[in-house]
């Protein structure tokens, strides 16, 4: 069970019926800050989301679902309207960020939902069901994915994949959170993750609240610490995966991927079947979100640069499909090749 003092509140909650309200930690104010945002408009949801006060594919998949019931419902729709209306809510959800597909995915879902029923009662059972099925989407991850996690390992992640980025366990967190409840022990290297530190500031959070031994390593020592053979397994999640495997993930995946491959290191990404994005054929196809260069230039609102200096911000890299061991999703683990593999899962999950 999670260490007491370091206990979270739930990263999204819906309190009420169709009628309620959002809940969401607000991610930005962590490890320090347990702050709960109440969200009652579209408006505060897409702002939740572009400042990252949540963040992680899944669980902004559930987000935007709760955000679309929220602007929808404002409006008051008459019967005729409301498909048009949701539409419109829906666009606007879907811009607030591109590259995570469990965005969009959610949203289509609503709307296929609304399509069948006009009724706000439909929309709310539908995000209902989107946040019921993350939670257990993320169980089956862990629970399929553990025996990967062997004892003495020491495996390195990147980023953010734990109860932070889901409605659940997470993704890859969830692997290691099984791992050690069933008595593996290892131990775990978390990247900082520049510029907004989600390594040391979330994940090392939810890995000590656990008792698992980590530690936090600058970005730029992982590469090195792999060569030496300090790392036995590299364990990371997605925002997007193409239809061949390719797949899109904080800005450094790539490197790592790079890195493992050169020394033998197995290199497993855990993404459930909804991060896979059969409309995109490859990482080409995919749309890499850039952020302000305020986040580069500056720490804890403090300047970190000469004034005028510009910077670039990509979120996201693209790996390519040939540099992964496997997939580890909610249906099943997956091994190359992969698009068929991937078409296989997709038809067996839906």
């Amino acid at each position: 069970m999670p260490t007491p003092l370091l206990a979270l509140p739930p990263t999204i909650a819906w309190r009420g019926d169709e009628q309620g309200h959002l809940e969401v930690l607000d991610q930005t104010r962590l490890p320090h800050d347990r702050h709960v945002l109440r969200i009652d408009t579209v408006e505060q949801t897409i702002d939740a989301i572009v400042r990252l006060r949540v963040r992680g594919a899944p669980a902004i998949g559930v987000v935007a679902a709760y955000g679309l019931l929220l602007g929808v419902r404002a409006l008051a729709p008459l019967p005729a309207a409301f498909a048009d209306r949701t539409r419109d809510v829906a666009a606007r959800l879907g811009a607030a960020r591109p590259t995570a597909v469990n965005l969009q995915a959610a949203l289509d879902r609503c709307l296929r939902a609304v399509l069948a029923e006009p009724k706000l009662q439909r929309l709310y059972r539908e995000a209902r069901a989107i946040h019921a099925e993350d939670i257990d989407s993320c169980q089956r991850i862990g629970q399929l994915g553990q025996v990967l996690v062997k004892p003495g390992a020491v495996v390195l992640t990147h980023c953010n994949t734990g109860r932070l980025a889901t409605a659940g366990e997470g993704t890859a967190l969830a692997v290691l959170f099984a791992a050690w409840r069933a008595g593996v022990r290892f131990r775990v290297l978390a990247c900082e993750t520049r510029p907004l530190l989600q390594g040391m500031r979330l994940t090392a959070l939810e890995l000590c609240a656990e008792g698992i031994p980590v530690e936090v390593i600058v970005d730029a020592a992982a590469a090195g610490l792999i060569a030496r053979g300090q790392v036995q397994l590299v364990l990371l999640g997605a925002d997007r995966i193409a239809r061949n495997g390719d797949f899109a993930n904080k800005v450094g995946t790539y490197g790592l991927a790079l890195a493992c491959a050169a020394h033998d290191v197995p290199f497993y990404v855990a993404a459930p079947a909804s991060t896979f994005d059969l409309e995109s054929a490859s990482g080409d196809a995919i749309a890499l979100e850039q952020r302000d260069a305020t986040e580069v230039l500056t720490l804890a609102g403090q300047s970190l640069a000469l004034r005028g200096l510009s910077a670039r911000n990509p979120a996201f890299d693209i790996t390519p499909g040939r540099l992964v061991r496997g997939f580890i999703t909610d249906v099943g683990v997956l091994e190359p090749p992969f698009p068929p593999a991937i078409k296989t899962m997709l038809a067996l999950g839906r």
